[in-house]
């Protein structure tokens, strides 16, 4: 299978990754939640190529994960806004950095912290089970295909007959 086509699996990390599949990439998005906009500020702070980054920001924007929004009318400026389903990728971000928190930090700690607003605390991420609440652990879930494998190989069935 050639990567291009990765997206195309009845698989939601492989199609995740079709869109998100490269290091520039998150680290845009870390940029863009940490409330970076403009073309030249995700340039200067990453160290990416022009070619690159304009590749990275057109894909996000392809995808609907950012949107491009004049901030200057004459000069055709752009600044790139994260959309409802970019936001949505939030809770990945934050995985990540939890990961990296415990098994990548060179015995240094954590490089940065986050604090909830709402309470004043620092916390980690902690993914939960949207119906008791419980911490999930891998030693506790089953995995079965879902309906939208069974439309895909149904659909991909069709389409060879």
């Amino acid at each position: 299978m050639k990567w291009d086509e990765i997206g195309d699996q009845p698989c939601s990390v492989a199609r995740t990754l079709s869109v998100l599949g490269d290091r520039w990439t998150m680290l845009i998005l870390r940029n863009a939640f940490m409330g970076i906009r403009r073309f030249d500020e995700f340039q200067r702070s990453l160290g990416v190529t022009r070619h690159v980054l304009s590749e990275r920001l057109k894909r996000l924007v392809e995808y609907g994960i950012l949107t491009k929004v004049p901030y200057v009318e004459r000069q055709e400026r752009f600044e790139y806004q994260l959309t409802d389903k970019g936001l949505d990728l939030y809770p990945i971000i934050l995985t990540m950095v939890q990961w990296a928190d415990k098994w990548m930090d060179m015995g240094l700690g954590k490089p940065i912290e986050f604090t909830h607003k709402t309470c004043g605390h620092k916390f980690s991420s902690k993914v939960v089970c949207s119906e008791c609440n419980e911490p999930i652990d891998v030693k506790e879930v089953k995995v079965a295909a879902g309906p939208g494998y069974f439309a895909f190989m149904q659909q991909k069935q069709n389409s060879a007959s």
